[in-house]
């Protein structure tokens, strides 16, 4: 069914390449540079998922600013090539990390045994590697199946509640964090899970010789044995196969870190009377740590007709919601200490210091992989195996329950 597939950068340079059918010798480059010709020549930003050339089928999605595209001569499914499609992107993230023009070149090895695994069922040195998404499977493995995984997942999950004023101070902080155990063990064992040696409940403990990662008050599971608790920060718990939520905690105004991002809004009116809204956002985080899936949503005066947009890098989109009359700046990937630009020409008729006041607050989402704004980090987990060393996965997410920028 699939003659070719090769992922284009968003300057149409290829990254990766496999021909399967051997029907394009030597013409391969041809074909991506047709391809990424036809598709920048298209009007619009919204390119067609389908298109036809010399009885070749070309079907592609976007993600990250790339083109990962499939081409065919057959009459095959065009709906059953998008999804295959999707599936990739997501096994691409899952082992590769955040999308990019990077994390392609350096994976390219990695990524031609996965396209030989997804399509002729080869095992390749990856076929046991567990992706991050693995905490996101069934916990009960189908009939037939049981015993045969040996995995264990602790996921530090962090939900953010923010409220900046105008002149950017923070009015309201707050953090509800809990540690999830996803156990795939075949039988139960006594589990040892290390936390934070500096890690303090209450304002007046004090903990170990680092910075004291605080939070205000925490809950345990009823399983969980805190005999090692006072002393080392250790859980003990003897789990069954299932998913089980070992504690909760809270954090309020404190946070050890900055918060991940600032917002810096200007709004004045242009010589023929739009609205001009220049909004600069800057992302906190440190250097290394990025934020994905970036929206911004900004309600905008109701009586707006149109909108006329200049944004700092093509990877980032914007859009007028007509019915919720609210921008939405959407921006895949921000690294840490980075700032991005949007400036908004908005046609308002009639617009008065009443429109004005129709303008913000902002409402920020956001997801920080491998990140808390406590500081929690787990420093071990040990367990005995019974059937060899079970893998032990540890991830941290942060995510935003409410982010909210008043201009």
């Amino acid at each position: 069914m699939l003659s070719q597939i090769f992922i284009l950068s968003s300057k149409g340079d290829r990254l990766i390449h496999k021909d399967f059918r051997g029907e394009t010798c030597g013409t391969s480059t041809d074909l991506a540079d047709t391809f990424y010709r036809r598709i920048t020549l298209l009007p619009g930003d919204q390119a067609p998922v389908f298109m036809a050339h010399e009885g070749r089928h070309f079907v592609h999605v976007r993600h990250a600013g790339l083109y990962f595209v499939a081409t065919t001569t057959a009459d095959a499914s065009p709906f059953t090539l998008v999804e295959f499609l999707n599936r990739l992107v997501t096994l691409l993230r899952d082992f590769c990390g955040p999308l990019s023009e990077k994390n392609i070149s350096l994976n390219f090895a990695l990524i031609y045994e996965l396209l030989d695994e997804m399509l002729f069922g080869a095992e390749t040195q990856q076929s046991r590697v567990a992706p991050s998404s693995a905490a996101s499977r069934p916990v009960l493995p189908p009939r037939g199946e049981q015993g045969t995984r040996n995995e264990v997942f602790v996921d530090v999950v962090e939900r953010l509640t923010v409220v900046i004023a105008a002149n950017g101070t923070p009015m309201k902080v707050d953090v509800q964090g809990e540690i999830r155990l996803k156990c795939y063990l075949p039988s139960c064992v006594e589990m040892r899970i290390g936390l934070t040696e500096e890690f303090c409940v209450g304002k007046s403990e004090v903990r170990g010789y680092g910075t004291a990662v605080r939070v205000d008050e925490c809950a345990f599971h009823s399983s969980i044995k805190l005999d090692e608790f006072e002393s080392g920060r250790v859980l003990k718990v003897t789990p069954s196969q299932g998913e089980l939520t070992l504690m909760q905690y809270q954090l309020a105004d404190d946070i050890p870190s900055p918060l991940p991002f600032r917002l810096f809004p200007t709004v004045d009116q242009d010589p023929t009377g739009r609205l001009r809204l220049y909004l600069k956002l800057r992302c906190d985080l440190p250097p290394k740590s990025q934020a994905l899936n970036v929206r911004l949503q900004l309600p905008v005066p109701k009586g707006v007709s149109s909108l006329a947009q200049e944004l700092s890098s093509p990877e980032q989109t914007a859009e007028l919601q007509p019915g919720t009359k609210s921008i939405h700046w959407d921006i895949p990937r921000c690294q840490g200490g980075s700032q991005l630009s949007a400036l908004f020409k908005l046609e308002v008729p009639g617009l008065s210091r009443a429109s004005l006041l129709e303008l913000g607050p902002a409402n920020l989402a956001f997801e920080l992989p491998a990140h808390t704004c406590s500081g929690l980090h787990v420093r071990f987990v040990r367990l005995p195996g019974p059937t060899g060393p079970p893998q032990r996965w540890v991830r941290y997410l942060t995510h935003s329950d409410s982010y909210v920028l008043r201009l």
